[in-house]
This record gives C-alpha cells, structure tokens and sequence, in this order.
C-alpha cells in the first residue's frame, strides 16, 4: 500500500496539472492512504505495523469484507526485529505525498515530511528485510526479494525531493553504489526500486541541475535504450501483440511502471533538446511517447485479444476478476453472511462477477498475448491498487492529449 501511494502521488506531483477534473479524487485517495500509514507510524516509538491479519488464514476463506471473521492480528517491524524495506517505502510515500499537499495544505504536508524523516531514520538505523522478521506472515506473498537497500536509497531519494536537505543528497552519494541492477532486470515494482530511484535522481540532475546526480542521468538513456527497438542496447522481451513482457504473473504492474517512467522521464528530456543517444541511434521523446502510448493502448484494448485489462472499459473486459468482493453477491442482494467457506462456490463459479470492479487493471496476458479469463488464474486475472496507481499518471498524460 505505501508503494500505491508513493506511485499516487508520483502521478499527481508529474501531471496532476493535466488533470483538473479528478485532481481533487486522486488526493483524497492519497489521503485515505497517508492518514493510515501516519497512524502505523505514529502509535509507538521505534516501530511501524505494517499488516492487519493473518494471510494464511485470509486466504484460506472467500468472503465478503463485511462478513470477514479471520484473524485482525496485528503485525509491526522494530529495533529488535527490522524492516529496512517496508519502513523506507513508507518513508517515500509520506514524502512523495507530502509534495503533493504543500500548497493545498501546507499543514498536513509539513505532518507528512516530519514523519517521513522519523520513519526514514528508523528504516535506516535498524536495517534488515521485514521479511526475514515477519518472514511466517510475509513469505510468500510479499517476500523481499530484491533485497532493502533499494528502498533505503528510494526513500533518501523522495526525501531530498520533499525536503531539499544536504543531509539525503549526501546519503545518496555515498550509498548510491548499491543501486547497479542487471539492465534486464530494470523493472519499478512494490518490491524493486532500482530503475525508479534512478529515472527520479536523474531528474533532479536535468530539472534542478544537481551536478552529483549527473550518473542517473546516463543510467537512465541506458534503460530507455534496453527498451527501444532496434538500438543497439534493445533487450527487452514484447509480446507478438507489443506488449512489454517482464514476469509470468501479473505482468501489468511491471507494464504501468514501465509506462508511467518513460512519459515522466520525457518531460525532463525536452528541457535539454528532447533526445537521448543510443549508440549510433539517436532517441526523441516522441519515439519515448510513442513506445509508452502502444503499451496504453494495449492494456485498453488495442491486442491481439481485443480485450481490455481495466474492468469496466470498452466493450469486453475480464468478468471473472480474482476478488473476493467483485465476486461475491452484494449484501443488497443477498444480506445474509456469507461464511468463509461458503462463498468458495461463487469463486468456483462460472458465472460473471455480479459486482463489477469498475477501473481495476488485472494482472493481463501471457507472453503469448493469452488471458484466461477464469478466477482460479490469479496471475492473470487478480487486480492490485500498485497496478492503478502509476497507470494514472500514464492515462493523465494521454487524455490531455500530450
């Protein structure tokens, strides 16, 4: 949830000026998020809760939210037992969010940076993956696997952008070394950070000139000619429809990163002539543009399938998406409790969702541009709020017609 609203508020802080009309929802949802982590990371000294439940349990039942009866065990990182990443990702989302509140309320901004630094410092102090501390409730569903470094540096990252302070500028300098990923693996997810905490301090080099994050700068035009066809550093894998292809399962978070990046990164691009050289091949931002608004496009309906991946939109869409409440009837219609087991049958079912799940992006095709439209297949049809978030600053960018 903290890497959703980092992603928000990213996409509001990037193009929230191309979107007067749902400006106002987009920072109530960043603050329906910032006000819970405020309380995680406030209700005692030296520690953040990071989950409510127990997902074995959880995942043994489906059931509506309304009639949920599974453990409300309550779980925290600490001194004694860390969580380096999770407490750094918090650490960015208060940050990041505190950007987007400053001159709307510049007192709730000043509450989120003040926080942020206090949560950072923690993450920082008493480093280790929250995963290895919590590892029976974390593993395997939001393992570590990229390491905490990643968020550490993430988070000093969204710091100095929020606050303007030497001190993470510094910090930067002299952990930046930690931040060399394998260029095929340069994907932003809720897990890695590399490539996003790269595209951003390379903005700070071309926005604010900052002459100590020039290295982004260059890492950046690598990653944006892994990604072009026909340069010479091209490596990424497409789908035949054009779809960007990074993991088997719910590969569309890895597509709105991708996407969201490339349109963000062009717009600091323009300020110094609006390309980038990829060895003998020079790149333009329309060639950037062009390559972020086939991914768009693809997701809403423009493949081989002809379906869209976000519920709701275009003429056909997933109907069977893998959640609980989509799937399971309504307490309108049905107001009696639905038990943990019973409401297996509508997850069995082959009926379509009663409930639709209006605007959610489900984890999409295969590499083969493939979708099984079934709820069982939850790497394909399981929606995610870290899939939406960057999607909304991609599709500002495109309905404003940039």
């Amino acid at each position: 949830m903290a890497f959703t609203i980092t992603m928000l508020s990213w996409s509001v802080i990037e193009f929230g000026s191309l979107m007067p009309k749902e400006l106002d929802n987009a920072k109530t949802a960043i603050r329906w998020g910032t006000d819970y982590l405020l309380k995680a990371a406030t209700a005692t000294p030296d520690t953040l809760y990071v989950q409510v439940g127990e997902p074995n349990e959880d995942h043994r039942c489906w059931e509506r939210p309304e009639d949920m009866d599974t453990p409300r065990t309550i779980f925290k990182v600490s001194k004694e037992n860390p969580g380096s990443d999770v407490a750094a990702e918090t650490a960015a989302a208060l940050a990041a969010a505190s950007i987007v509140f400053k001159e709307c309320d510049p007192s709730y901004s000043a509450k989120l940076l003040q926080i942020a630094i206090k949560v950072f410092d923690f993450a920082d102090r008493y480093r280790g993956a929250y995963s290895d501390s919590l590892s029976s409730v974390v593993c395997p569903f939001y393992c570590s696997y990229s390491g905490y470094q990643d968020e550490l540096l993430w988070g000093a990252s969204w710091l100095h952008a929020a606050s303007r302070n030497a001190s993470y500028l510094a910090y930067i300098n002299s952990n930046g070394n930690s931040l060399v990923p394998e260029v095929g693996d340069g994907v932003l997810s809720w897990d890695d950070k590399k490539i996003g905490t790269k595209i951003l301090l390379a903005q700070g080099f071309l926005g604010d000139k900052i002459q100590e994050l020039k290295p982004y700068k260059e890492y950046s035009d690598y990653y944006i000619c892994y990604l072009i066809p026909g340069t010479p550093n091209y490596q990424a894998q497409y789908t035949p429809g054009g779809l960007l292809f990074k993991r088997s399962s719910s590969n569309l978070q890895y597509v709105t990163t991708t996407a969201f990046l490339l349109l963000s990164y062009t717009k600091y691009l323009n300020s110094i002539g609006g390309k980038i050289s990829c060895g003998s091949k020079t790149v333009t931002t329309a060639d950037i543009v062009s390559l972020a608004k086939t991914q768009v496009d693809y997701m809403l309906g423009q493949n081989p399938a002809k379906m869209s991946y976000m519920v709701g939109f275009g003429s056909r869409y997933p109907q069977h998406v893998h959640h609980r409440g989509s799937s399971v009837p309504s307490v309108l219609s049905h107001p009696a409790q639905i038990s943990c087991n019973s409401g297996f049958q509508y997850f069995s079912s082959s009926s379509p969702n009663p409930n639709i799940l209006t605007g959610a992006v489900v984890g999409g095709p295969d590499n083969s541009d493939n979708f099984s439209d079934e709820r069982n297949r939850y790497e394909q049809a399981e929606p995610a709020t870290y899939i939406n978030a960057p999607f909304v600053g991609a599709l500002a960018f495109f309905a404003a017609g940039q």
